[in-house]
């Protein structure tokens, strides 16, 4: 009966929380995601400032120059708005896996995440992230890990936003000349809150 109510009680703060989903494509890759905002299971974290996610991207070889499955990763991510101002600013970790010319590739990056939201009639952010993972984070046959990202997201209707962006991941293996471009293009689609 105990856990028959605790499913209860967490489903139905879960259906008021703000939780996000994002689908992004181009003409050759697709990335869907999802983070769920802690704040809202425990009482002891404050709402929207600390996610648990989950990415998959289906790159395509024509934006990579590696031969490339999925690219799969969790992640956590911390984030709080400084006094008021608009600027935003993150700090994360993520664990990723994929398979780059046919070796395994598994890191575990940090990174940095910036924003700055204008209080506009429809609001807009702008935002950067940077997720770095040296030879000390590097697992099965990574060398180093590299990702950054430029994003523009618009709300155009309650909890409802477009999203522009532009991304590189360098997965980059042992023994390897050069650096591995796992996907490096330019993105749009739509991000939800709910």
């Amino acid at each position: 009966m105990l856990k028959k109510l605790s499913l209860i009680v967490v489903s139905a703060v879960s259906a008021f929380a703000m939780h996000n989903a994002e689908i992004n494509i181009n003409d050759k890759d697709l990335e869907i995601g999802a983070k769920f905002d802690l704040g809202q299971f425990s009482n002891t974290v404050a709402p929207d400032t600390t996610y648990l996610g989950m990415t998959y991207l289906s790159g395509s070889e024509d934006n990579s120059n590696s031969n490339i499955d999925g690219y799969v990763e969790a992640n956590f991510l911390m984030k709080q708005e400084i006094d008021n101002t608009g600027l935003l600013f993150g700090i994360g970790l993520k664990a990723n896996y994929t398979q780059v010319n046919g070796n395994k590739f598994i890191t575990v990056p940090l990174g940095l995440e910036l924003g700055y939201s204008f209080l506009t009639r429809l609001p807009v952010t702008i935002g950067t992230e940077f997720y770095y993972a040296p030879e000390s984070l590097a697992f099965a046959k990574a060398e180093n890990f590299l990702e950054y990202r430029f994003t523009a997201t618009l709300e155009v209707i309650d909890k409802g936003s477009l999203v522009v962006g532009y991304r590189t991941i360098d997965t980059n293996i042992e023994n390897r000349f050069g650096s591995q471009t796992y996907n490096q293009s330019a993105y749009f689609g739509f991000k939800f809150s709910f």
